[in-house]
C-alpha cells in the first residue's frame, strides 16, 4: 500500500508569536527571521519510551501522589488518540500531562496564588498511547485561576499536554480546555489563536460514552500531529 500524500500545513491555524492582548508576547516574541539548526544524531535517534518505563498508576492522578487522602474536586476521565494527518493511529507516544488543582493551584514553588494546595494531589502524569493511538488518565477537573495581563484575567480550566517521539527534537507542548467553560472565550492566550477552527481543536467534549456512572464524568481531546487540521502546538506555532 502506497503512503498517504501529506497534506500542507495551514499557518494561519497556530497563534502568532507577536499576540498584543497576551502581553508578555512584546518581550518574548523574536525581533529576526529564524534560523534552521541541523539536529544532531542524538537529537535524532533517541530516547527510546517503552512500557517498562510507565509505572502502574502514572496515568492515574487520583493516586499517584504520595500525599495522604484522596484529591478534592470533580473526578474525571482525560481520554482520546494521537493521530497523523490522515487520520492514521500513532503508537507508542510519551503522553505527560500537568495541571493546577480544584482550587487553580499548581504544585510549584513559583505558583503564590493564594488557592490551598492539595495534599492528596500532585497534578502530573504520563502513559503510552496504545496500538490504536488511545490514551486515558484519571484525574479532577482543574480550577481556573488569575494571571497579571489585565486588570481581571482569568485562565480557563485547562490541562497541559506533552507529547514526546522516538526523538529528543519530536517533542510538542498543548493544553486542552473544557467544552462549556464561559472563560474560553475572554482568555489572551487561547484568543491567540487566529483561526476559531484551530481554537476548536483546544476544548475538548464532554464523552457520556466514557463516563463512569456515579464515579466520573469524560472529556475526549484527540491530538492531530501534523497537516492542515493538526492540533496548535506552543512548541510549534509555525506548524508542525
Amino acid at each position: 500500500m502506497s503512503p498517504a500524500p501529506l497534506l500542507p500545513r495551514d499557518r494561519r491555524r497556530h497563534p502568532p508569536a507577536l499576540a498584543p492582548a497576551y502581553k508578555s508576547t512584546a518581550l518574548r516574541a523574536p525581533r529576526f527571521p529564524p534560523l534552521s539548526l541541523p539536529a544532531t544524531l542524538s537529537e535524532l535517534t533517541g530516547p527510546v519510551f517503552g512500557a517498562d518505563v510507565i509505572g502502574p498508576l502514572d496515568n492515574d492522578l487520583l493516586r499517584n501522589f504520595a500525599g495522604s487522602g484522596s484529591p478534592i474536586g470533580e473526578r474525571i476521565i482525560l481520554h482520546g488518540r494521537v493521530l497523523d494527518e490522515n487520520a492514521r493511529p500513532v503508537p507508542d507516544v510519551l503522553v505527560e500531562i500537568w495541571q493546577a488543582n480544584a482550587g487553580g493551584r499548581y504544585r510549584h514553588v513559583t505558583d503564590g496564588y493564594l488557592a490551598p494546595l492539595d495534599p492528596g494531589f500532585g497534578g502530573c502524569g504520563r502513559t503510552l498511547t496504545d496500538a490504536d493511538g488511545g490514551y486515558a488518565f484519571r484525574t479532577i477537573r482543574p480550577g481556573p485561576y488569575p494571571w497579571r495581563n489585565g486588570g481581571n484575567d482569568w485562565r480557563p480550566a485547562h490541562v497541559h499536554f506533552s507529547l514526546s517521539g522516538p526523538a529528543f527534537a519530536q517533542r510538542l507542548v498543548t493544553q486542552m480546555y473544557f467544552e462549556g467553560d464561559p472563560l474560553i472565550a475572554r482568555c489572551p492566550i487561547a484568543n491567540a489563536i487566529p483561526d476559531p477552527a484551530g481554537l476548536e481543536a483546544l476544548i475538548a467534549p464532554l464523552d457520556m460514552t466514557a463516563a463512569i456512572p456515579f464515579d466520573c464524568l469524560a472529556w475526549r481531546f484527540d491530538i492531530v500531529l501534523r497537516g492542515r487540521r493538526s492540533t496548535p502546538f506552543e512548541t510549534r506555532p509555525e506548524g508542525n
